[in-house]
């Protein structure tokens, strides 16, 4: 009896060690954490991913922990440079929102990350090919963004914001090929180059537009979305069927222009000037 009574005893003390040491170990991974925004708020982005990924190896169980790492990581990558130290910055910023996602996959931040992570890569590839294979996997992320996170305006503007980058060069190309310059108007003369973009293009671009009218209708002063439909308004001319279509998609596009402007001119007359020299009142 005293023996199962100092085998219980036993156990029930390795145990009580085995969570104090848990609970240890949580404690040690907030500080890490702490520690990590700290250092990262001074920009001092490698040491706050260094204490990052302590508190993850202390608490793999802590989202929060793997997501200001994955932070960190992107933090540190510079879209366009070829180094293999960039690439991996990449890369375990990549992985690591993915792993965030693995626990928490709805998670906002992690998606908004991925989505942007993919768009930057994709400013820096100087072949189109794999800049427009990059652009696709930013759209799948944006547009999971939207699922997600139905409220966030940057999320259906950037899906128009691609739908134009994937479109204006194919329309540039379109052009040279065909000896017009940038000034000369539309609609494209030559029908079997305009029906082959149609076919394309038609539908990426009504997607575009569909998405940045969905931005607006969440914020109706957002002047960059408006900037974003007068562009892919003026340039869905080129494949207009008449020279009156044409003018009227132009005269569309012209008014998105207008627009933006004047919603630019209200918002800055919001903002009131900061600095300068304030006359005091007579007294």
């Amino acid at each position: 009896m005293k023996s199962r009574l100092n085998t219980y005893l036993s156990a029930g003390l390795v145990i009580a060690l085995a969570v104090a040491s848990y609970g240890c170990e949580k404690l040690q991974a907030r500080d890490n954490l702490n520690k990590g925004v700290a250092a990262y708020k001074s920009a001092k982005y490698a040491e706050a991913a260094d204490y990052f990924q302590k508190s993850v190896e202390l608490d793999p169980t802590f989202p929060t922990a793997r997501l200001y790492l994955a932070t960190a990581y992107m933090s540190q990558y510079i879209p366009g440079a070829e180094s293999d130290d960039n690439r991996k910055m990449y890369q375990m910023a990549k992985d690591n929102f993915l792993k965030v996602l693995e626990q928490s996959p709805g998670d906002k931040i992690a998606v908004a990350s991925l989505a942007s992570l993919a768009y930057s890569q994709a400013q820096g590839i100087p072949e189109l090919e794999k800049k427009l294979e990059k652009l696709d996997e930013a759209r799948e992320w944006y547009a999971k963004l939207a699922e997600v996170d139905p409220t966030n305006k940057e999320a259906f503007y950037s899906l128009g914001v691609i739908a134009w980058a994937k479109w204006y060069p194919a329309l540039m190309t379109a052009r040279a090929n065909l000896g017009m310059k940038a000034e000369d108007p539309g609609p494209l003369k030559d029908k079997k180059v305009k029906a082959e973009l149609q076919q394309k293009y038609n539908g990426t671009i009504a997607d575009g537009l569909k998405n940045l009218e969905k931005a607006l209708e969440i914020d109706k002063e957002y002047d960059d979305a408006m900037a974003y439909m007068n562009l892919l308004i003026r340039e869905r001319a080129d494949l207009a069927e008449t020279p009156e279509d044409y003018k009227k998609d132009i005269e569309t596009a012209d008014n998105w222009v207008q627009k933006a402007l004047e919603t630019k001119k209200i918002k800055a007359a919001r903002t009131p000037a900061v600095g300068g020299i304030i006359q005091e009142e007579a007294k």
